[in-house]
């Protein structure tokens, strides 16, 4: 029996990168499994084929993270398309790096709505479906322990902002049956973040297993924590870094 099966999950951001690795993950584990994208319904139409590949339901909503209503509408859709909603993966997100004497409030304005507000929004929404057993899954960071290179204050904030959402919900969410918690990828190879980048030696110059992980190491820790052995974890961050914080 696949562990998800008969489950639905959303997740948003899910058309390339580690959202898409996780939502094939949730597939491949028996969920229907819708995602949010915000620029290339392309990509996103090309991941739905890909999860409908293993024999369950795939759906792919146009969503602006930075737009709460918009991130509450794609949960209702899930609910109302796919039968209901089990799990959520809040893996939305932005990040841009640069000295803290140059950002502005935009620029902070606009990472604490995609990166914290979104993550409140949609977990809120979500829960309207939700019974024991449910399941939210944040993507936050490495970075929001330890930054090691200048320039990514905003975006550590907001990453260790999520620890404490994640606590959080998973103290007022226990008592339902229903589990909250994080995990934190490190150098992930992706086009955010590729392993032959600009800054990618120095990254592997600082991690215990001197290479790039892929977003497949990312979607089978959500898939444990989407899962039925996971039933007594909540409030935990989990670390994939390859040892970058150590």
């Amino acid at each position: 029996m696949k562990t998800l099966h008969q489950k639905t999950a959303l997740v948003t951001g899910g058309s390339r990168g580690i959202g898409a690795a996780i939502a094939k993950r949730l597939a491949k584990e028996g969920a229907n499994v819708a995602i949010t994208y915000n620029a290339s319904a392309e990509k996103a139409t090309a991941v739905v084929k890909e999860i409908e590949a293993f024999g369950v339901k795939g759906l792919a909503i146009k969503a602006d993270s930075a737009d709460p209503q918009s991130v509450i509408a794609s949960v209702d859709r899930t609910a109302s398309e796919l039968g209901g909603l089990d799990i959520i993966v809040n893996n939305a997100g932005i990040a841009f790096y640069k000295d803290i004497t140059e950002f502005s409030l935009e620029d902070f304005d606009l990472i604490t709505a995609v990166n914290i507000r979104a993550v409140f929004a949609g977990s809120k929404a979500a829960l309207a479906y939700m019974g024991k057993g449910g399941r939210i899954i944040n993507i936050g960071s490495c970075q929001a322990e330890r930054m090691p290179t200048p320039g990514g204050a905003l975006y550590a904030m907001s990453k260790s902002a999520l620890v404490g959402l994640t606590k959080g919900m998973a103290r007022d969410l226990g008592p339902k049956g229903i589990t909250v918690n994080a995990v934190h990828p490190g150098p992930i190879d992706t086009d955010m973040n590729p392993a032959d980048g600009p800054h990618a030696d120095y990254e592997r110059s600082i991690m215990a297993i001197p290479e790039f992980g892929t977003g497949d190491d990312i979607a089978a820790m959500v898939a444990y924590l989407a899962g039925p052995e996971s039933r007594y974890v909540t409030g935990a961050g989990f670390v994939v870094d390859g040892g970058t914080n150590i």
